[in-house]
């Protein structure tokens, strides 16, 4: 009987659902509310731009008349699109490997040193600095003019420390000289010269402050039996009337150093070079030749690299953003190897690994999460660099240092195209969406783990 009551007793009624509630307990209606203004934000800065952009990349120029695909076809017809995707490519081939290899090298090297972390300030220090800043800086930094730009000024040192640049570029012939131009840059005597004789060869064209540190007073030749002296100088004295025309006066300063041949038939039988008060002697091989002042005299001096012309203006402005993405991975590459396991480092030392061994085959396969992440983050700043070609390549070659980015700005603003800006806009969007997406997808493999 009891059990029959129980059997026919009517059930329970369920109990009422609860409210949903999120992870940290708080109702969705309010995460929700909570999240509406950051959603309306999102959508009006982001989505609805990316939106535009996409219907705006398939109508004309005005805006009124559907161009279907003719845009998009610019990209891989118009001459400054092709360029800018040529240097895209470069840039991201070498700008996040060489910044990601770099900040590998910092990362373990300063991992053994007691200043290791003053370094890493240091290096960490430019990405303080915006892409503006660093944009005029490295202007400066590769000025053409060796007294302005740091980079050119270091080049010619170098340069100039294994071939010594002329201290005469500009000197040359006066009124009524007895050199005649030679071809090439050098000049020659008239007349030929025999033993015994004395030869002048003035010259002007020379500022008193750019002549030798060592130059002195010219002196006037004085004749030797069997040889041939001569003086060759800065023929040019301050003041109307002062001085005498192809004679040494006293206030003139000899060309210490310059060279002078003599020639026979074209061919040099004897060499001299001036001392520094210019008088210089030739033997008894010169009778009969003519003196020649090689063009080596006169080469104009070496000035550096073109580092902003058309050739190396890419490479300059790629190694401006390594100068200030380079810390960027090394502090991440730092982190990692922080967090590696020591022991298995320790053991391969013990079973008798070098340390470039333990580097290649130990810490850089442990380290390759991180340098994936860092490598592909890279990759997607560098598809949107603009400031940096923007600032840093002059007029006459932002055509040569183009990218999307800029070619961007060029044809929505200054070419008034907005058509054709619009579908760069959405190619770039297609170039950055699978490197994000597998970048995302990483992310989420490490935290699974």
């Amino acid at each position: 009987m009891a059990s029959d009551t129980a059997a026919g007793a009517p059930k329970a009624a369920p109990a009422a659902p609860k409210s949903r509630k999120s992870v940290t307990g708080t109702r969705r209606t309010v995460a929700a509310l909570f999240l509406l203004p950051a959603l309306v934000l999102l959508g009006a800065l982001v989505v609805y731009p990316i939106g535009y952009s996409v219907v705006r990349s398939f109508y004309d120029q005005s805006g009124d008349g559907f161009a279907g695909l003719d845009n998009y076809r610019a990209l891989f017809t118009d001459d400054g699109i092709r360029t800018a995707l040529k240097n895209n490519v470069i840039w991201v081939v070498f700008a996040p490997t060489v910044a990601t290899a770099l900040g590998l090298i910092f990362a373990v090297l300063t991992e053994r040193v007691r200043w290791g972390t003053a370094f890493k300030l240091v290096v960490f220090m430019p990405m303080a600095i915006s892409m503006l800043a660093a944009g005029i800086i490295f202007r400066m930094v590769y000025d053409q003019d060796p007294d302005k730009g740091v980079a050119n000024a270091v080049w010619v040192g170098v340069h100039d420390t294994f071939a010594q640049s002329s201290s005469f570029p500009k000197a040359h012939p006066g009124r009524e000289s007895p050199l005649e131009p030679a071809g090439g840059g050098a000049f020659v005597t008239k007349e030929t010269v025999g033993a015994g004789d004395t030869v002048t060869l003035p010259l002007v064209g020379v500022a008193p402050d750019l002549m030798p540190d060592d130059a002195k007073r010219a002196a006037a030749p004085e004749p030797e039996a069997g040889r041939i002296t001569g003086t060759t100088w800065q023929d040019f004295t301050r003041g109307k009337g002062v001085g005498t025309l192809n004679g040494v006066d006293a206030s003139e300063l000899g060309y210490a150093g310059m060279k002078i041949e003599a020639v026979k038939d074209g061919t040099v039988v004897e060499t001299a070079t001036a001392g520094s008060d210019g008088t210089f002697s030739l033997s008894s091989k010169a009778d009969g030749a003519h003196l020649r002042l090689p063009a080596s005299n006169f080469k104009e001096p070496y000035n550096g690299l073109d580092w902003l012309g058309p050739s190396l203006v890419t490479p300059a402005i790629i190694g401006s953003y390594i100068w200030m993405w380079a810390g960027f991975a090394m502090v991440l590459i730092a982190a990692g190897l922080a967090g590696m396991p020591r022991e298995l480092l320790e053991a391969a030392r013990v079973d008798g690994a070098n340390e470039w061994q333990v580097f290649r085959r130990v810490t850089v396969p442990l380290l390759a999460p991180v340098l994936a992440v860092v490598t592909v983050t890279l990759m997607i700043n560098v598809l949107k660099v603009f400031d940096l070609v923007f600032i840093i390549a002059p007029g006459s070659s932002q055509d040569d240092a183009n990218v999307l980015a800029l070619e961007l700005y060029r044809k929505g603003f200054a070419a008034d195209q907005p058509g054709i800006a619009s579908a760069i806009a959405v190619f770039l969007l297609l170039l950055v969406i699978p490197v994000m997406w597998f970048n995302i997808r990483r992310l989420r493999r490490e935290v699974r783990r």
